[in-house]
């Protein structure tokens, strides 16, 4: 195998998982609809598609405000050294938001600690927060929302993500199996963090839970929690 077939095969999705991937793919999409909204929020990640449509959004007018959360973690620390939340927002800067429109959260280390502390950050502040929209990874999408609604039960809230399709964000992020394992690791804390208190319940169907587990017994479990 060639260099160049290497590169191709560590961005393809394998064809006998291509519709498991694809269900579950779907299933973490909320499909809202955009709309102005008093703050937007950007979770942190390895995506940095999360900053490029928080500054896309911004510049569509659809929030005044900008909070860049997060601190960093393991598949974070050497594409962000300076913390997630940091680069994005200069990502940001950098693309025509003003800098006094833009807020930095540089400590949160999970979602829920994302809202938690954006909160803190807003009321230092003195700044009302009734709608949110809230961008993320695209499959991280429905666990931001179940984990907002549980602590934000009276905000709006939207979820966007930069709007790819699979297989371009596939080949964005450079590693299919990380990409796929990432999807299975979020599918599991749908149920795990409702039943943890972490998050609102959201129905999982039985399309979407088979898919699951054919992707589990196929050796996607290096995002999985222990139970």
């Amino acid at each position: 195998m060639t260099h160049a077939d290497e590169n191709t095969a560590a961005t393809t999705i394998p064809e006998e998982h291509r519709a498991d991937v694809e269900t579950l793919w779907e299933y973490h999409n909320m499909h809202h609809e955009l709309r102005p909204c008093d703050v937007g929020i950007g979770l942190g990640s390895h995506d940095l598609g999360v900053a490029i449509i928080a500054t896309d959004l911004y510049h569509r007018g659809l929030y005044p405000l900008l909070v860049f959360t997060g601190a960093n973690a393991p598949t974070t620390v050497e594409r962000f050294p300076r913390g997630e939340a940091v680069h994005y927002a200069e990502y940001a800067t950098e693309h025509g938001v003003p800098a006094d429109a833009v807020l930095v959260e540089p400590a949160a280390t999970n979602t829920q600690q994302n809202f938690e502390l954006t909160r803190e950050l807003l009321g230092e502040r003195g700044i009302t927060m009734r709608s949110a929209i809230v961008m993320s990874r695209p499959y991280q999408q429905r666990r931001a929302y179940a984990t907002a609604k549980k602590l934000w039960p009276d905000v709006d809230i939207v979820c966007a993500s930069n709007p790819l399709d699979l297989d371009t964000y596939v080949r964005s992020i450079g590693d299919v199996n990380k990409v796929i394992s990432m999807l299975i690791g979020d599918t599991q804390r749908i149920r795990v963090y409702a039943e943890r208190g972490f998050a609102i319940p959201q129905d999982v169907p039985y399309g979407v839970d088979a898919a699951y587990e054919r992707l589990v017994q196929a050796g996607y479990i290096s995002r999985l929690l222990e139970q």
